[in-house]
C-alpha cells in the first residue's frame, strides 16, 4: 500500500473505495480510547474534518501535552515521523501532525477493508 501524500489524495482514495465513513469511525474510536471528547459526524465534510482535527491537535499541544502524546500512542503514529517535524511553528506542526494522524487512520481502515 502506498500512503497518500496529501490530504486531498487521502480523501479521494477513501471516497473512491467508499471508506470515508469508516475513516471517521476509526477516528472516533481512537479519540474515545484516548479519552478525548471529540466525536466527528460520519457525514462531516473533509474540509471541516481537517479543520476540526487540526484545531484539536493544536489545542492539545498547547494545553494538554500528555493527552496529545497519549493520542499519538493510541493511534500509533510513527515516532520517527513525528521527530522529523519542525516544532518551531506550532500551527505548522499541528497541521503536519494532523495529516500524520489521518494517514495512520487511513492505513488502518484500508488494511481492515482489504484483509
Amino acid at each position: 500500500m502506498r500512503l497518500p501524500t496529501t490530504f486531498d489524495a487521502l480523501v479521494d482514495q477513501a471516497n473512491q473505495l467508499n471508506l470515508y465513513p469508516k475513516l471517521i469511525q476509526q477516528l472516533n474510536k481512537d479519540f474515545l480510547l484516548a479519552n478525548i471528547d471529540m466525536d466527528f459526524h460520519e457525514e462531516v465534510l473533509p474540509t471541516s474534518l481537517k479543520l476540526l482535527l487540526h484545531e484539536t491537535v493544536y489545542k492539545l499541544i498547547q494545553n494538554n501535552f500528555s493527552e496529545y502524546l497519549n493520542l499519538l500512542y493510541i493511534i500509533d503514529v510513527s515516532e520517527p515521523k513525528i521527530k522529523r517535524l519542525d516544532g518551531s511553528d506550532m500551527r505548522q506542526l499541528s497541521e503536519e501532525v494532523t495529516f500524520l494522524i489521518l494517514q495512520r487512520e487511513w492505513q488502518k481502515v484500508w488494511y481492515k477493508n482489504r484483509f
